[in-house]
């Protein structure tokens, strides 16, 4: 999900008033996201197409909760320790991290579908991400200013999830999985939007670089998920 914060700044883009500097942040944050990105789909691979690791990952359920405790911790770290995710190359370091255990968590969790589904909801998120990335470099509508109506759009999605895990529906997991996709669809254009800065409203600081990439980089990440979740319904 997005992590906004305090960090949001409503000088109108002022950190981006050097068009230098703006373009510099942007190619810094997504070569950042790509090399995620590419860490992230390796180790998914090991777990997709290696019947041995993937027997394991069925058999001993300790990997997850290491990288899940892991991830907890640092994402708190990085949301609210400043100092410390503008600190390189210690910003870098705890962000390496974090994506290895992020690997292992969605591998973990892929290896539990078939690897026919798991490729088709990674063409699709490929697609849906460039597809919002474009729009949201192009629109004239200011999607920053939404941040408060999406918040609460995500509460409503974690209360919905839990009505639909103790009404278990084939119907209430389709929905849900779609509502799902929405919101963090909507989430990589308002992060793209905040990275941007110019004439939207909020925008985060060039220094920032790694806040930006974690924030795209988890709205990735999730819209993956309900996709996957939209795939396998659909194909069982």
């Amino acid at each position: 999900m997005g992590l906004e914060d305090g960090l949001l700044s409503d000088e109108g883009g002022f950190e981006f008033s050097d068009q230098d500097i703006r373009k510099s942040f942007i190619r810094k944050v997504y070569g950042i996201l790509c090399a995620q990105l590419l860490l992230t789909i390796g180790i998914m691979s090991i777990f997709t197409f290696s019947e041995g690791v993937k027997k394991y990952a069925f058999e001993n359920s300790w990997p997850f909760w290491v990288a899940f405790a892991v991830t907890f911790v640092i994402i708190i770290v990085l949301s609210c320790c400043p100092d410390t995710r503008r600190t390189s190359p210690i910003n870098i370091i705890l962000l390496g991290i974090f994506t290895v255990c992020e690997g292992v968590l969605l591998g973990m969790a892929c290896a539990t579908f078939d690897t026919t589904t798991v490729l088709i909801a990674v063409g699709i998120t490929a697609a849906l991400v460039l597809a919002l990335t474009l729009f949201a470099f192009q629109t004239k509508v200011d999607f920053t200013v939404c941040n408060g109506i999406m918040f609460v759009a995500l509460i409503c999605l974690i209360i919905f999830g839990l009505f639909a895990i103790i009404f278990q529906s084939k119907v209430l997991d389709i929905l849900y999985a779609s509502l799902g996709a929405l919101v963090f669809g909507i989430y990589i254009v308002i992060d793209t939007q905040l990275m941007m800065g110019g004439s939207h409203k909020y925008s985060l600081s060039p220094e920032e670089y790694i806040f930006a990439a974690l924030n795209l980089y988890l709205d990735i990440i999730n819209l993956f998920l309900y996709v996957l979740m939209l795939v396998n319904s659909a194909r069982n």
